[in-house]
């Protein structure tokens, strides 16, 4: 068994105000006695402010946001899943960055959100993400000290053959940090969290961002654990916070072989 926590937040435009946020949680989850910690979508900095983003943001290697992350993996001893950063690649482009951080402060992955939320829900709320991100082409998975880790971000969500792919690559676990609308995330949050978690026999890790955010956005929460077989092991709503729960990582091997639906194609 092994502990693992998601944190939810209600990120702003401040960089260092994200960051002392995120290790107050970081430190309440170490007193719950977690081994793994993961934060949402665009934990760092909230906004789709293209001309804005490009001025504020760094590449990895000067991110003040993951400076600070690594240095609070590397002290405390713990492994950390920073669910997104907003990374510049070059003077004209961004990407949505997903960054595992290891115990002694060591990025180990990264992944760059390959769906692009480009949508129209109503007059008034209109997100199109592509024209601030560029769009990741790799799939990406991490063998974890408990076992193996996909990862994915927010509206990758909505196209089960990623999670078809990961899962049939051997993961035991994949995360879904996420900034889901409040609009669809009543509609749709909790269904596909558990789709995906029964269809792949994988434990769902789900923090999330969750409120009304300083620019009007309303992101819907509901960070969530689930378990293999659909059940949710625990659920935060709206506040920020942390949740903990413990991870038996013999169970997605177990319902496989009860049910072997990930042979079937």
């Amino acid at each position: 068994m092994f502990r693992i926590s998601c944190i939810q937040l209600r990120s702003n435009n401040n960089i260092l105000h994200n960051l002392k946020k995120t290790e107050k949680f970081i430190i309440k989850a170490l007193k719950q006695k977690t081994d793994f910690i993961l934060t949402p979508e665009v934990s760092s900095l909230f906004s789709l402010n293209k001309k804005q983003l490009l001025k504020t943001c760094k590449p990895m290697n000067e991110d003040k946001y993951l400076f600070g992350v690594k240095q609070l993996a590397e002290k405390y001893k713990k492994w950390i899943l920073i669910g997104s950063l907003i990374t510049k690649i070059n003077k004209k482009k961004l990407v949505n960055r997903s960054v595992l951080i290891d115990k002694t402060g060591k990025i180990r992955a990264y992944y760059d959100k390959i769906h692009m939320y480009d949508v129209v829900l109503s007059k008034r709320e209109k997100y199109f993400e592509s024209k601030t991100f560029s769009a990741g082409k790799k799939i990406k998975s991490f063998n974890l000290p408990w076992g193996k880790l996909g990862l994915s971000i927010c509206y990758d969500l909505r196209f089960p053959n990623m999670f078809r792919k990961l899962s049939k690559a051997g993961c035991d676990y994949i995360s879904i940090p996420s900034a889901f609308t409040e609009t669809t995330g009543k509609r749709h949050w909790h269904s596909l969290l558990k789709a995906r978690a029964i269809e792949n026999f994988c434990y769902i890790f789900a923090p999330a961002q969750g409120g009304t955010h300083y620019n009007g956005r309303k992101t819907f929460g509901h960070t969530m654990i689930i378990s293999p077989d659909g059940k949710i092991l625990k659920e935060l709503k709206k506040s920020e916070g942390v949740i903990t729960v413990s991870i038996d990582p013999k169970l997605p091997k177990k319902l496989r072989s009860i049910i072997p639906s990930l042979k079937s194609d």
